[in-house]
């Protein structure tokens, strides 16, 4: 299993902050947002990590984080020309991913639950994640059905299809690529993340896993805040 850090983009919700450097770069209580969901691979025992970065960014990420030799891992780096949806990155990350499974988590996604078994019990097909939120209409949704399978995918329907937004966790086999590669743009423009999911979903081999703990997207001022305070409660509990 191989993992990815998705932070490319250009963090425009969040100006004037990121004019000077990327969103993930930015402190989260004692340490860059971006650490966090390395730790999250780190910890489900991914060592071969991709780190996906914007263009103006990359030698930034390079000073912060290094070869991975600190952290007991290896680091890649690739550049996302321009942000055309999460699905691109399996595309630019073709090379990496190879014949390995892959494990992507977007760098602006901090949560508590623990991925180990999540990762290391993944055989084939598709796994992410669903979590239920009081605002699904800015997210990815899936449906269930009353014994809990998966009737449909959407990304950010309105009205929406149900409370269970999809968290930026992603485990899939690497026939991602090939899926990423028939996926069509979106009326956004973008290569959206749902088409991957919908891809495994008709072929019977998607699952979806309900997610435990606390999750924040730290993409506005308002949930930057509270991933500091999040993060901060966390760090003192321990």
């Amino acid at each position: 299993m191989k993992g990815i850090i998705l932070s490319g983009g250009h963090g425009t919700r969040l100006y004037p902050l990121t004019k000077v450097t990327s969103k993930q770069l930015l402190p989260i209580y004692d340490k860059p947002m971006i650490f966090y969901p390395l730790q999250k691979l780190l910890d489900a025992g991914i060592r071969d990590i991709l780190i996906i970065v914007a263009p103006d960014h990359c030698g930034d990420y390079m000073k912060v984080l290094g070869s991975g030799r600190e952290f007991g891992a290896k680091f890649t780096y690739e550049i996302q020309d321009k942000p055309e949806g999460l699905a691109q990155a399996y595309i630019v990350g073709e090379d990496f991913i190879g014949t390995d499974s892959v494990c992507m988590i977007l760098g602006d996604n901090l949560f508590d639950a623990d991925i180990t078994d999540a990762v290391q019990t993944f055989k084939s097909g598709g796994r992410i994640f669903a979590k239920e939120v009081p605002d699904p209409e800015r997210l990815g949704q899936v449906k269930f059905d009353e014994s809990g399978k998966v009737l449909q995918i959407e990304e950010k329907a309105v009205p929406a299809i149900s409370n269970y937004g999809i968290p930026g966790i992603y485990i899939f086999d690497n026939r991602c690529i090939q899926a990423a590669k028939e996926a069509k743009p979106s009326a956004r423009g973008e290569y959206e993340i749902t088409e991957i999911h919908n891809w495994y979903l008709k072929r019977g081999e998607l699952d979806v896993k309900v997610l435990e703990g606390d999750w924040l997207d730290a993409g506005t001022f308002e949930t930057l805040f509270k991933a500091q305070v999040w993060a901060e409660r966390n760090t003192r509990n321990k």
